[in-house]
């Protein structure tokens, strides 16, 4: 088949969360089929991969992504291309008919291109890689059109006001929720099948849209990339991964310094807290002068020695949606896992099997002080959680099981 992949994001390089899911789907579909790619441009997403040269940042995208795309094309977001055009957006959408959501990546030059495709190129799908690109669906009548769902939008804005204290924020988290939610349910039954990213996401969207045909395309990790070397580990270090432009990542960080490790302090003085992760803000990154214990390293160019040296990843995110995949990452590297029941949704973990659970700061400070002083079960729990991540969640049955069903779906 030859597939059209719209995307809210450059799709490289593969590090962590969205870009690695993207980047990895469309590079196993390649394999059975013609993928043109044409995304939006986030800069804030890959330009701290490259010292914040956007320029270079998608040069080199582009030379990697077409080793297996037969088109590759980017595209700026019109609104982030003006001083305070988010901040405008928002304001601005209050008052129309669509959401900040929908109206995020509204683009006339994006929309013309796409015509251009739909009259120049034999598509036999167009896969939307979020609900916000649904601004351009009408550019496709007759094609067969799927939309993926990272997370449940709604439902993740509606939890996100559910927990957030700031009354004038939470006003406005939940009325973009009704408002998408609504819009959700509006348009969904419109497309010809969609993907989410676990089988509670997968219900969730068969309450808005109980006729859809929905698959669970489940997140991945490379089991051979990330695979534990050998490295020895360094004493005492607990390890938490994640960009810092993602407010769930932000919120779990500061819980960790400033709920988990205190008490920690209380009982023990030779643990440390490693905290990785791009654009880290001035509200965690004063944690590298306020104390001795807790190390902000900001983006790291090599993850995987850094999770391997640490004795425990710990993950305490408490919001957001989909299935997080710095969890998959860590199974992948036979880590012993400390996390919130969130943090770990859509993933078949169990209980004291490759996973252990933690709810409120003195459960994750009784959780890593036993797991410290317990080397066999931190064996025992890293050597299950890699066994999972290679028979669950390796991305080439996943690419095959998404090939499939799009083969079912289009009648090929």
């Amino acid at each position: 088949m030859k597939i059209l992949w719209l995307s809210h994001l450059v799709p490289y390089p593969p590090k962590g969360g969205v870009l690695q899911r993207s980047y990895y789907l469309i590079k196993e579909l390649a394999h059975h089929h013609t993928v043109d790619l044409v995304a939006f441009n986030q800069a804030g997403l890959i330009a701290p991969f490259y010292n914040h040269n956007i320029e270079e940042a998608l040069e080199d995208a582009k030379k990697h992504l077409s080793l297996f795309c037969h088109h590759v094309e980017f595209f700026k977001i019109p609104n982030e291309t003006v001083s305070s055009g988010k901040l405008r957006l928002a304001l601005k959408s209050l008052v129309t008919p669509a959401p900040y959501t929908i109206n995020w990546l509204q683009s006339a030059e994006f929309e013309r291109y796409l015509h251009h495709l739909a009259h120049t190129e034999q598509y036999d799908l167009v896969h939307f890689d979020t609900i916000s690109l649904d601004v351009f669906r009408h550019c496709f009548d007759g094609i067969p059109c799927f939309l993926d769902h990272h997370n449940i939008e709604s439902h993740m804005l509606l939890r996100r006001a559910k927990n957030e204290r700031n009354i004038l924020k939470k006003a406005y988290f939940y009325q973009e929720g009704l408002r998408l939610m609504r819009y959700e349910q509006r348009v969904c039954p419109l497309y010809s099948g969609h993907i989410t990213c676990s089988d509670i996401d997968s219900a969730r969207l068969k309450a808005l849209t109980p006729n859809s045909s929905i698959k669970t395309i489940p997140n991945g990790v490379d089991t051979g990339f990330f695979r534990p070397q050998g490295l020895e580990q360094e004493k005492n270090t607990l390890i938490f991964v994640g960009t810092m432009n993602w407010y769930p990542n932000i919120e779990a960080v500061l819980y960790l310094c400033n709920e988990v490790m205190p008490l920690l302090r209380k009982n023990r003085s030779d643990i440390t807290l490693k905290i990785i992760g791009a654009n880290p803000p001035d509200e965690i990154k004063k944690f590298n002068d306020l104390t001795n214990d807790i190390k902000i390293l900001g983006f790291v160019d090599e993850i995987r020695d850094h999770i391997e040296k640490a004795t425990l990843y710990v993950c305490p995110i408490m919001d957001g949606g989909g299935t997080k995949l710095k969890i998959l990452d860590a199974l992948g590297m036979g880590k012993a896992i400390i996390a919130h029941r969130i943090a770990s949704e859509g993933i078949d973990v169990e209980e004291g099997e490759n996973i252990i659970f933690a709810d409120t700061p003195e459960e994750y400070c009784n959780a890593i002080i036993e797991m410290l002083n317990d080397p066999a079960k931190r064996k025992r729990l890293g050597e299950a959680a890699r066994q999972l991540a290679v028979a669950r969640y390796d991305f080439e049955s996943i690419g095959q099981a998404l090939s499939n069903y799009y083969l079912e779906r289009t009648g090929h």
